[in-house]
């Protein structure tokens, strides 16, 4: 019979529930100890019950979420205690896809299917056959009829920088003078430590040609009065020079060089490199328009070395109708140098490179605290290609062996190694070297911009034209081409970053690698014919500041060389 006990809820009595089994009370287990399999009871250790006490409490307590991770930590520290380190098993570094140059061994792997390959011999002549489905754009740049008011002053510009450096340089001085109503000097070019070329302006560029064409819009002389030098002792360094920022507005031009010029009559700029924003007012785009599309004209000994180029390539390419591919190719010394890559030369390419960075660009890459990351640079596509990925692309693309090329390059680094291939896949390949004779390239062959000045013409006037590094050669060509072609710029411009991870597939097969190429193809193709937004170049998207739409599409015709 069970003891009644009284609960002081509604005032009632009740019976209190029947007790639980012995064997179901935590509290009297705990008394009692714990059965033994054998039905009797064992005694607990002294660890076991304060481990018990410690697990009640937090229970009872609902802290275990706060001593969680204490025990956590406690119970890995004493697993740790318990393990050597010595057998813990090392993970090896697996680089990822396309941080590694392993071009050579897709070619290895390919190369007798794309030697046995002739069913794209049609390719050279059916690229660019949907360019023109929006059209066609031709050149409408104006020049002035009216006559030129007084001069506020002379603008004297110091170029610096290789030939298209100096190309954007004399362009940008044309607007600023013609938007200051200033006279322009002739531009004085720097000599540069890496280019070392003294030409002067008329022996690059057609002097007399380019006072006569912007006549009209901006006074321009060779050289400046003798009553405004006296002032000066005759030393154009003591002429007041500007240091203006890169990129500075047309405004800035107007509210704080204007007011100088009007006072001093004559001023300096320099360095004048990249000093004027490509966002513009059209007054300005014209005359930018007006001096690279139309003024700039090459030396005629430049003009007339291109022309015979020209001619010998297009006899070159008689079975494709006399189209031919130019490719802009950046793997010099310097080049690859300074790109940090690492390609397939071991400890001999990391000397070269290591003497290369340090003669050009003493201490820069040995800074303390600079981490190179060669495998990162690749996969973000800043690796300059070497001519057997070229090759390897364009073979893809469906252009055959019997492809005519036209190689604009300087010195390839290793040249013995790693053109071989590249004239193994395309035996019609040339260079300026290989189509003239030592004799007739005699006044040239020392002068780095008089040499660019022959690649960039020869690569203008080719069907296709491919860019494999940037900078301000292919940033000016796509331009011009685009001027000349219609608006479309002909250009094979590849996603390298694309090209790494195809490069690096062991697996890939030549179906599909030429599938992906194909594929590269045709977004540059798409690419090709694109409008300027307003922090765009004109010198490379010359519509719809130099070009109008044209009224009908016609098929394009190569202008004259120039």
């Amino acid at each position: 019979m069970h003891a009644k006990i009284r609960i002081p809820s509604s005032g009632h009595n009740s019976p209190s529930p029947p007790q639980s089994p012995l064997s179901r009370s935590p509290r009297l287990r705990r008394k009692q100890g714990r059965f033994t399999p054998s039905g009797q009871p064992g005694a607990r250790t002294f660890a076991q019950r304060v481990a018990w006490l410690i697990l009640s409490v937090l229970l009872r307590r609902q802290g275990v979420f706060l001593f969680a991770p204490l025990l956590y930590i406690s119970g890995m520290l004493f697993y740790m205690g318990t393990v050597s380190f010595d057998v813990v098993p090392v993970i090896p570094h697996r680089a990822a896809p396309g941080s590694v140059y392993r071009s050579n061994q897709i070619y290895e792997k390919l190369k007798a299917e794309i030697q046995s390959d002739n069913s794209s011999a049609d390719a050279i002549s059916t690229i660019w056959k949907h360019s023109y489905k929006g059209g066609e754009w031709k050149s409408c740049i104006s020049t002035s009829s009216e006559d030129l008011p007084e001069s506020n002053g002379y603008i004297y510009i110091e170029a610096n920088g290789g030939l298209n450096q100096q190309r954007g340089s004399i362009c940008n001085a044309v607007a600023v003078a013609g938007y200051l109503n200033a006279t322009l000097v002739i531009p004085h070019f720097h000599f540069h430590s890496i280019w070392r070329d003294p030409s002067k302006f008329g022996e690059i560029f057609d002097q007399d040609y380019f006072i006569k064409t912007l006549g009209n819009d901006v006074r321009i002389v060779d050289t400046i009065p003798e009553y405004i030098m006296e002032r000066f002792d005759f030393n154009m360094s003591n002429v007041f020079n500007f240091r203006i920022k890169a990129w500075s507005s047309i405004q800035y031009y107007k509210d704080n060089v204007l007011p100088k010029l009007l006072e001093e009559k004559i001023i300096r700029i320099s360095p004048f490199a990249n000093r004027l924003s490509f966002d513009a007012p059209p007054a300005v785009q014209r005359l930018r328009c007006l001096a690279n599309y139309q003024a700039l004209r090459f030396s005629p000994p430049i003009l007339s070395m291109a022309e015979t180029l020209v001619a010998r390539m297009r006899e070159r390419s008689l079975s494709n109708g006399g189209k031919y591919i130019s490719v802009h190719l950046r793997f010099e010394e310097d080049m690859v140098a300074f790109s940090c890559c690492v390609y397939d030369g071991g400890e001999s390419e990391k000397r070269d490179m290591d003497a290369a960075r340090e003669r050009g660009w003493k201490g820069k890459f040995t800074k303390p605290g600079r981490v190179i990351s060669p495998g990162a640079i690749r996969l973000n596509g800043k690796c300059p290609l070497t001519p057997l990925e070229v090759g390897l692309m364009l073979r893809g693309m469906g252009f055959d062996k019997n492809t005519a090329i036209y190689l604009a390059s300087g010195k390839i680094y290793d040249s013995e190694r790693y053109m071989a291939p590249l004239l193994e896949m395309f035996p019609l390949l040339q260079t300026k070297e290989m189509l003239a004779s030592a004799e007739e390239l005699d006044s040239f062959q020392n002068f780095s911009s008089r040499m660019a000045a022959i690649d960039y013409t020869v690569c203008l006037h080719s069907e296709v034209f491919v860019t494999t590094q940037g900078g301000n050669f292919p940033h000016f060509l796509l331009g011009h081409r685009r001027f000349l072609y219609g608006g479309h710029s002909r250009t094979i411009k590849p996603d390298k970053r694309k090209l790494a991870v195809i490069f690096d597939n062991a697996n890939i097969g030549w179906r599909s690698f030429k599938r992906q190429m194909l594929s590269i193809r045709a977004h540059s193709d798409s690419k090709g014919m694109q409008l300027k937004r307003p922090s765009d170049s004109p010198y490379s998207f010359p519509c719809p500041d130099c070009m109008c739409r044209s009224n009908k599409t016609e098929e394009s015709k190569p202008a004259s060389v120039t």
